[in-house]
């Protein structure tokens, strides 16, 4: 089946480059049989002049001669010829294209592998989206149930910033991981609330501006994250003094 597709595809993106082949092998054959016609029409005009008087027949054995010249010229004119050889060129490079894409798939794809359809997939997903959701509410469930005093509940925190960050819920990660932060200030955590914090308003709000130097005032020189931190606080520096 899979051939059938790239046969199917191969033929609708080569169409309009066969189209314009056809085409241009049309215009070169028109010019010329425009040109002879052309021509013909004159040395009748010119045998006319004649037979009227207007020219002298010297004259008219001249530009009698001087048409039969173009009018060959015109039927053997050298660019034709390599026009009509670049339109051959054109069709063998064109019928060579799907088999060089061919190969090229073949060296990276797999075409023995399955299909697989969308429909499921987004099935699978939901489910998935589900127990994630499930998942959540029985931590948060948990997480309500402890006492503010319990060790565990900044660690329960955590697990839920970085659940709903997984889940691209920035807004329900800032909540969590501030909560986490009220109880236990760390760098690395303030730098990612923060991050969140942007990444829900799409650019470096004030709070976030606050953690992100927080942040990189007490963490270490050697952070992996700083460059990252600093380039969010120059972005909010930059936004706060051009609003």
């Amino acid at each position: 089946m899979i051939w059938l597709s790239i046969a199917l595809l191969s033929l609708i993106a080569l169409t309009p480059a066969a189209l314009g082949l056809r085409r241009r092998g049309s215009v070169i054959r028109d010019e010329r049989s425009a040109a002879l016609v052309l021509h013909g029409a004159q040395l009748a005009e010119v045998d006319r002049d004649l037979a009227i008087g207007l020219i002298a027949p010297e004259e008219h054995g001249v530009a009698k001669l001087e048409i039969q010249r173009r009018i060959l010229a015109a039927d053997t004119h050298t660019p034709d010829r390599r026009a009509a050889t670049t339109a051959r060129w054109g069709w063998v490079m064109l019928g060579l294209i799907p088999f060089l894409a061919v190969g090229l798939y073949l060296t990276n794809g797999m075409p023995m592998m399955p299909a697989q359809p969308l429909g499921p997939r987004l099935v699978a997903r939901h489910m998935q989206d589900q127990k994630d959701d499930m998942v959540v509410a029985q931590l948060k469930q948990a997480l309500a149930s402890l006492p503010a005093t319990d060790p565990n509940l900044r660690q329960g925190y955590l697990l839920l910033g970085q659940a709903e960050a997984g889940r691209e819920h920035y807004a329900a990660a800032a909540d969590a991981w501030s909560h986490a932060l009220a109880l236990g200030f760390e760098p690395e955590l303030a730098a990612r609330t923060a991050e969140a914090l942007t990444r829900v308003d799409q650019h470096v709000t004030p709070q976030a501006l606050e953690l992100f130097r927080k942040a990189l005032d007490a963490a270490p020189k050697d952070a992996p994250w700083r460059d990252a931190a600093q380039a969010r606080v120059a972005q909010g520096e930059h936004d706060l003094a051009n609003p």
